[in-house]
Parts: structure tokens; sequence; C-alpha cells
């Protein structure tokens, strides 16, 4: 794993590379709980959702570790397909905007989470657009709460845009919006 370099993180000595999330998967889930703030209950729920996704056979997953080793983000995805759970919800109201062809041939950024104190230095772009950089798919897309944050500022940035506003997963408390990009994706 090397230091990113040329619009990579600002942080010194933070570096981005390959990552068994598998084995680190408590590590990663509790920069999400900060970065995402989530309860305990929660956690429980998304550990045994990511480590079944990890079981795909085409997930990726990367990394933001200190020199101390520490993970302070993380980014992971996996080609896209129809049967897949998060599909089955978004496919209706892509479909609704013209847009499901977006589901065919596209590869899903799952998670993205930087720790608050690592955040706004380059991490969440450099994670994104190292994982995207790396597959064969020739699209991205992605759900983020449907809200102006700097989370939506940064896919809008890389060249995602929103295909669909308003989608309601079960159990989630506020609406996404599923935004797409071709890749590779922009670079500032």
């Amino acid at each position: 794993m090397a230091a990113v370099s040329g619009g990579g993180p600002r942080t010194t000595g933070v570096r981005v590379g390959p990552i068994d999330l598998a084995a680190r998967v408590d590590e990663a889930l509790a920069v999400q709980a900060v970065a995402f703030g989530l309860g305990a209950e929660e956690v429980e729920v998304r550990r045994h959702i990511v480590l079944r996704h990890l079981d795909h056979p085409h997930a990726r997953a990367l990394g933001a570790l200190t020199p101390g080793d520490r993970l302070v983000g993380f980014v992971y995805g996996m080609p896209n397909e129809r049967g897949h759970w998060w599909s089955t919800v978004v496919e209706p109201h892509l479909r609704a905007t013209g847009s499901a062809h977006w589901l065919d041939d596209s590869f899903v950024v799952t998670e993205l989470h930087v720790h608050p104190d690592f955040q706004n230095q380059g991490l969440g772009r450099a994670l994104i657009t190292a994982l995207t950089d790396a597959v064969p798919e020739p699209r991205s897309i992605l759900s983020a709460i449907d809200t102006d944050s700097p989370a939506r500022g940064l896919y809008r940035s890389l060249g995602y845009q929103d295909l669909a506003r308003q989608v309601v997963f079960p159990s989630a408390p506020k609406p996404y919006a599923v935004m797409g990009a071709p890749l590779p994706l922009l670079r500032t």
C-alpha cells in the first residue's frame, strides 16, 4: 500500500490501498458509526450485511490507514446484479426516471466513509477513485442520503448525477438519491 499522490489525500502519512475488510470489519464499522451516527444495534445489523457482501467474488475494498495502521476511512463495492436486494429496491425508481439501464454493467459503490477527524482532506475522493479506477465496468452507481451534503458534493464533483431521488429503503429513516457516473470518474 502506498501513499496516494496527485489529487490524493492531504493528510500526511495516510495511505490508501487494498485491505482485508472482513478482517477489519469492526474497525470499519466503528468509522462508519462515527461518520454516519449509528448506534450499536445498527452497527451489528450492518456487520452481517458487510460480511455477506464480501462473499461476492468480485467485491473490492480499500482502506485509508495512518502510519500507525489505524483505519480512518474505507470504501467497498461490487459489480451490480439485478437480483441483489439494493437493486430490487432502486429499480422501480430508476425505471420511473428512464434510468433502469444504469443497473446493468455498473459497479456499485456500496459504502464510503471517512472518520470525521480526517474528512475534507481528500481521503473520500482518493478512496472512491482508486476503487472505481480498477474495475472493468463502464459506469458506477451508488446511493446517498438525499440532502445537499458534503458527500453529495463530492459525488457530483466526480461526475455522479442524480438518477432517482426520494428513494426509501426499508428501515432507513431518511430518503436516498441514486446517483450514477461514467467511469473513469472526473478529476478536478
